[in-house]
């Protein structure tokens, strides 16, 4: 019984880490676009955000204190 609910919760943390990294993805992708300046990205992804930014080629619509090169 215990080893069903430690199986439970392993795939609730496991579908929860991939929902925020698809979120931070959305927020890559509303900036690329313009649609979304990076200050307006929720405080929780905007390091996941900023990862895919850089990864994706363009630092430059990343602060610098995310590892970006935008002031």
């Amino acid at each position: 019984m215990m080893a069903a609910i430690q199986r439970f919760f392993r795939k609730i943390i496991f579908s929860f880490e991939r929902m925020v990294q698809m979120m931070a993805m959305f927020f890559a992708q509303r900036v690329i676009l313009g649609k979304t300046a990076f200050a307006d990205v929720p405080a929780a992804l905007k390091a996941g955000c900023a990862e895919v930014l850089i990864d994706s080629g363009i630092p430059e619509l990343v602060p610098e204190e995310y590892g970006g090169t935008a002031k």
